[in-house]
């Protein structure tokens, strides 16, 4: 068996690219795949190894693009399946591997399947592809259990039967448009089969799969402890998500993947007990997980530890290497939740040293290598479903989604030819797009691209750090190629080891390391 800190992904440099927000190619507003295509010269500028694309199939959109109607094609919003194949050609190229992303979960209730489900009735093989269950209490009045939808309400829809009366109801851990599907049933996996090996067999390189510990359902599906729980927060014992079934279907989708033996799967894993997480990266399941303790960290050095302690850990148990990120489209953005403004961007920049200085792959969202914040976006343009489904108490996650800002000085700074952009973009941008900062030597976007290049030419990265002793509040370790890294939560200048000074998120203050700030030493 391949050692997986041999292969291409084992220390690669993701970017997640979020398609309707890099770049829009025909106007009308929306980014789309041929955007992507235009602009792997920037990737490759940037040094990155691989693309990660948020969903590009064919889908009505009510969770831009989770919510999926036929997985082996491509939504026009995207462009088409010559534009995926023009796109994995032209990466290809430059030595860029491209991944997508999988939704195994559910389907859009626009599916064909469900579509037929709706049409076939209760007790049908069509329903038998969805969790259709008979209502609770009186006419079956109330939802089959109390679980309740990560988008917020309940997560069970009541539908009307063919003859006009209520009748059963579907799960949706989701959105009410995206019905979970009935995983006990082998006819999900045979057409998941067929998505893997059609996508596999037009050259792209993997997957990142959404909702990775979801998917598998308790038998008699229990009521949950505590009604009212996020994928982000966590209850160990939530039947939602991390039941034990869900591990054959990794073991199943792996089978195919041994036919590519170059392709790689990424789990999306919001799962927080290190022996479980590790379950998922047995040598017949995942090649990689998704662990989000780096992102839910404070900027605090105590924190910062704990967190790379607990992934090396995870990763340990498993044998896999580790994966690291700070931002992607379901976070508020990282200069935002370290306190926004100058404050916010220095200590990103300060954890951007501090990933790329682990071992492992590492992932970077579409404008973190610029330094975009989140953006506090109007009542009236909030797209995401959680906004309406919260009853417009939680804003969603838009305001990590507002397209990139290219060049010019106004919106929509060259992201598309109009103004009219499906997200709007803040007027006062101008100092962040990639025109202002390429060649600046102080720039968010200059210290990306020194870093991922210092990166890159490292020798063994390991699959561990040796931790150094700093004062309180500042955080060092040194890698198995002889690099240290130290970071300075403090609000006084600190004192750096001794060697040479190879990159630095802020200027030295006479020979110290400032407050907020990163510093790589060799």
């Amino acid at each position: 068996m391949t050692d997986s800190h041999q292969t291409w992904w084992s220390r690669a440099v993701f970017y997640q690219a979020y398609p309707r927000s890099f770049r829009d190619s025909n106007g009308d507003g929306v980014g789309d795949l041929d955007g992507i295509t235009g602009e792997l010269d920037y990737l490759a500028g940037l040094g990155v190894d691989a693309l990660w694309l948020n969903p590009v199939m064919v889908s009505p959109m009510a969770d831009h693009g989770y919510d999926v109607a036929d997985p082996r094609d491509v939504d026009p919003l995207f462009g088409s399946l010559d534009a995926l194949d023009r796109l994995v050609e032209a990466a290809h190229a430059r030595g860029i591997k491209v991944t997508m992303d999988l939704v195994p979960n559910h389907t859009s209730s626009q599916h064909p399947w469900f579509q037929a489900a709706l049409a076939a009735g209760p007790g049908s093989t069509q329903r038998n592809r969805y969790v259709f269950r008979d209502g609770r209490g009186d006419g079956g009045l109330h939802p089959p259990n109390n679980w309740v939808s990560v988008f917020g309400g309940p997560a069970w829809t009541r539908v009307t039967e063919s003859d006009g009366n209520p009748g059963q109801w579907y799960l949706h851990l989701f959105d009410a448009e995206q019905p979970d599907l009935n995983w006990d049933n082998p006819e999900v996996f045979d057409d998941l089969e067929k998505t893997l090996r059609f996508w596999l067999e037009r050259g792209v390189d993997g997957f990142r799969i959404d909702v990775a510990h979801g998917m598998s359902k308790p038998p008699g599906l229990p009521d949950m402890r505590v009604p009212d729980l996020t994928m982000l927060s966590h209850d160990e014992d939530d039947p939602r998500f991390n039941h034990d079934g869900v591990h054959d279907i990794h073991r199943s989708i792996r089978t195919v993947l041994n036919d590519h033996p170059d392709a790689v799967t990424i789990g999306e894993i919001w799962v927080f007990k290190n022996e479980d997480f590790a379950k998922y990266l047995r040598p017949d399941e995942l090649h990689l997980g998704f662990n989000f303790r780096l992102v839910r960290a404070e900027f605090d050095a105590d924190e910062v530890r704990e967190a790379i302690e607990n992934s090396l850990a995870a990763a340990d148990l498993a044998g896999s290497p580790p994966t690291w990120t700070l931002s992607n489209h379901d976070v508020e953005r990282e200069v935002s939740r370290y306190g926004g403004g100058p404050t916010g961007l220095a200590r990103a920049r300060a954890m951007a040293l501090v990933m790329l200085a682990l071992p492992g792959a590492v992932f970077v969202y579409n404008g973190e290598e610029l330094g975009l914040p989140n953006v506090d976006l109007p009542d009236d343009v909030l797209q995401d479903p959680v906004w309406e489904r919260s009853g417009h108490e939680e804003r969603g996650r838009d305001g990590c989604r507002v397209p990139m800002p290219w060049s010019g000085d106004t919106p929509p700074f060259g992201f598309s030819s109009t103004a009219d952009t499906w997200l709007p973009m803040p007027a006062d941008w101008s100092t962040l797009t990639v025109e202002a900062q390429d060649g600046d030597p102080d720039s968010t976007l200059t210290l990306f691209r020194n870093a991922i290049e210092l990166r890159h030419g490292r020798g063994e990265l390991g699959s561990n750090v040796e931790w150094l002793d700093m004062p309180h509040g500042v955080l060092a370790f040194r890698g198995t190629d002889g690099l240290t890294c130290v970071l300075n939560t403090r609000s006084d200048p600190v004192a750096v080891p001794a060697g040479e000074l190879l990159i630095a998120s802020a200027p030295l203050v006479d020979g110290a390391l400032a407050p907020a700030a990163a510093a790589w030493f060799r």
